[in-house]
């Protein structure tokens, strides 16, 4: 098994009941190849860098798997069918996926989506106390 990433921009106008169902597809594919999702990531609206099918908007949807190459070809070829799917991209990000790396990224995942996001606002903020901390000391 190999892990993969693969990306899909779905039309601005599809419902979340066709969201739903090309995401459930997806998932489906992968789960009756044996393979197990690591992430499954809605990303929503967002404007396009370009016209794609005459769209300026797509709704991103990421997903991190492992899955044998065929499963990544029948998705494929799901999405070329699917005229809901505007754009799709998939890479391999690792060759060789054991049950105990595929356990491991799982838990990678879930325990980012746990933890608290850092305060970055000390760092953030401009140096106001009028002293310059960077002047040459001529003494």
């Amino acid at each position: 098994m190999r892990r993969y990433e693969t990306i899909f921009i779905l039309r601005p106008n599809s419902s979340e009941e066709e969201i739903t169902r090309i995401i459930d597809n997806t998932s489906q594919v992968i789960g009756n190849d044996q393979g197990s999702i690591i992430e499954m990531n809605r990303w929503g609206m967002k404007k396009l860098a370009y016209l794609i099918k005459k769209e300026s908007l797509g709704y991103y949807v990421f997903c991190d798997y492992a899955a044998s190459p065929a499963a990544v070809t029948e998705i494929e070829r799901k999405f070329r069918i699917d005229d809901a799917v505007l754009k799709y991209l998939t890479i391999k990000i690792d060759e060789g996926m054991t049950a105990e790396k595929i356990a491991v990224a799982v838990a990678e995942v879930s325990a980012k989506a746990t933890e608290p996001a850092e305060d970055d606002t000390e760092e953030d903020q401009p140096d106001t106390d009028g002293d310059d901390d960077t002047a040459d000391e001529e003494e």
